[in-house]
């Protein structure tokens, strides 16, 4: 009879410590410039350049260019802000707030899921101020509420899945710095992909990686959704994606974060 109380109160701990890195981690994207920027600013510039510079020399059969791109400058704005949450855990592991947390009752999980709790609200922030700005440059989604919220359950999986990644890669990184630099390759996979332009206009090399890498099936079904247009497989494919590699990088992280963060490891 005893066993079930215990779990049910260490569930509750735990919970409780992830709430409270969830409150620290984004209070710390209210006093950081950075970071308001990456949330509104870059967004709003990446969808009005490529909707202004690029869009009219853009061939998309026949779809606007803005109902085109829309999806992936998302996918981009999530990537960008990636590195952020990587910086933001190698701070952490590197300036001596762990140390702290193990001398205190604090589960050593909340700290990992504070981090990504706090990508997941900068992301939907950025989300929504993208669709935003894509209403007043022309985009005309014709979706319908079942469409949104299908597009916005992919958009959190895909969301989830970077930020695990990125917490991943700021556990292995040696430096803030470095943290910086091995998240940078994220940024630059939703651009070989179809989020700016069909694979079928990219040359045959190209044009085999677009359509296998993981970010073009759930730009392609975010879009189809969008735009009430057939979503084919690619919604199941993007949950294969993204589900299978948040499946890889939670527990991952988790084991490497406990090894960094053990007495005597640095």
């Amino acid at each position: 009879m005893n066993t079930p109380v215990t779990r049910a109160g260490e569930a509750r701990w735990a919970l409780s410590n992830a709430g409270a890195l969830v409150g620290r981690s984004l209070r710390h994207i209210t006093r950081s410039p950075e970071q308001l920027m990456l949330m509104l600013f870059l967004p709003t510039m990446l969808l009005l350049m490529f909707r202004y510079l690029f869009g009219g020399a853009i061939a998309t059969g026949g779809m606007s260019y803005v109902n085109y791109v829309i999806a992936g400058n998302i996918a981009v704005s999530v990537t960008f802000n990636a590195t952020a949450t990587s910086v933001a855990v190698a701070g952490d592991m590197l300036e001596g707030i762990v140390e702290r947390f193990r001398s205190m009752p604090v589960s050593s999980p909340a700290v990992l899921v504070g981090h990504v709790a706090a990508s997941l609200a900068r992301n939907l922030v950025s989300i929504a101020v993208m669709v935003g700005v894509g209403l007043l440059a022309g985009f005309r989604p014709v979706a319908g509420p079942g469409q949104w919220l299908a597009a916005l359950g992919l958009l959190v999986l895909f969301t989830l899945g970077v930020s695990w990644i990125a917490v991943l890669l700021g556990v292995l990184a040696k430096t803030v710095e470095g943290a910086s630099g091995l998240s940078m390759p994220l940024v630059f996979v939703p651009y070989v992909s179809s989020a700016f332009v069909p694979p079928g206009t990219m040359p045959e090399a190209l044009r085999v990686i677009a359509e296998n890498q993981p970010v073009t099936p759930m730009v392609d079904a975010v879009r189809a959704l969008f735009l009430d247009q057939p979503v084919g497989d690619s919604a199941w494919l993007a949950v294969a994606w993204w589900g299978g590699l948040t499946l890889v990088a939670v527990p991952l992280a988790g084991v490497l974060f406990r090894r960094r963060s053990a007495p005597g490891s640095r």
